[in-house]
C-alpha cells in the first residue's frame, strides 16, 4: 500500500507526513518540499543573461515578475541534455525572489513519513550531497530531497 493510500485510509498520520513535489533528472528521482513550490511550468522560454554562470539558463517573466531560471542538471554537475528539452520548470520562492528550476520532467506530489527520512548515504556523489538534505528509500528507487537554500546559494559555491 502506498503512503498516499495509507494517508487516505488513516494509517499514515498527516502530522507525521511531509509532502514533496517530485521530479526527475535523468533516471534519478528528486523531491522539493511542497510548501516551497509556487508554480509548475511547461515549455518555458527564457532570455539569456550575459556573463551569467552556465547553470543560469536565463530569466523569464511570470505574471509580471522576473524569474531567474536555473538548470538543475548543470547545477548538480551532470552534463546538459542532448537534443530537445521539455522545458519543465518548478518555480520556488527563495528569500522573496522567484527561481525557476529547470528539470527533465515533473512527477507527482508524494506524501512520505518523516520517520523514513535518512541522511545522504556516503555513496552519493559529493556534488549532489552538497545540495541534498537527505533521502527516502522508496520501494523501487531512491528519492533525493534537495535543499533549496544550498542549491541557490551561488556565493557559497564560488567561495569553495
Amino acid at each position: 500500500m502506498s503512503d498516499l493510500e495509507r494517508m487516505k485510509t488513516g494509517l499514515l498520520d498527516a502530522e507525521d507526513a511531509k509532502e514533496f513535489v517530485t521530479f526527475y533528472i535523468g533516471e534519478q528521482l528528486f523531491g522539493i518540499h511542497v510548501l516551497q513550490v509556487q508554480d509548475i511550468l511547461n515549455n518555458v522560454r527564457t532570455t539569456r543573461i550575459p556573463l551569467a554562470p552556465p547553470e543560469i539558463t536565463g530569466s523569464l517573466n511570470l505574471r509580471g515578475r522576473i524569474v531567474t531560471a536555473i538548470n538543475v542538471r548543470l547545477r548538480i554537475g551532470l552534463p546538459p541534455l542532448q537534443g530537445k528539452h521539455s522545458g519543465m520548470s518548478i518555480v520556488v520562492d527563495h528569500h522573496g525572489e522567484l527561481y525557476s528550476l529547470m528539470v527533465d520532467s515533473v512527477g507527482e506530489v508524494m506524501p512520505l513519513q518523516a520517520a523514513d527520512f535518512e541522511r545522504s548515504p556516503p555513496t552519493i556523489s559529493q556534488r549532489l550531497k552538497e545540495y541534498s538534505e537527505g533521502i527516502y528509500r522508496l520501494q523501487d528507487r531512491l528519492l533525493v530531497v534537495l535543499n533549496i537554500d544550498r542549491l541557490l546559494d551561488f556565493g557559497r559555491a564560488s567561495a569553495a
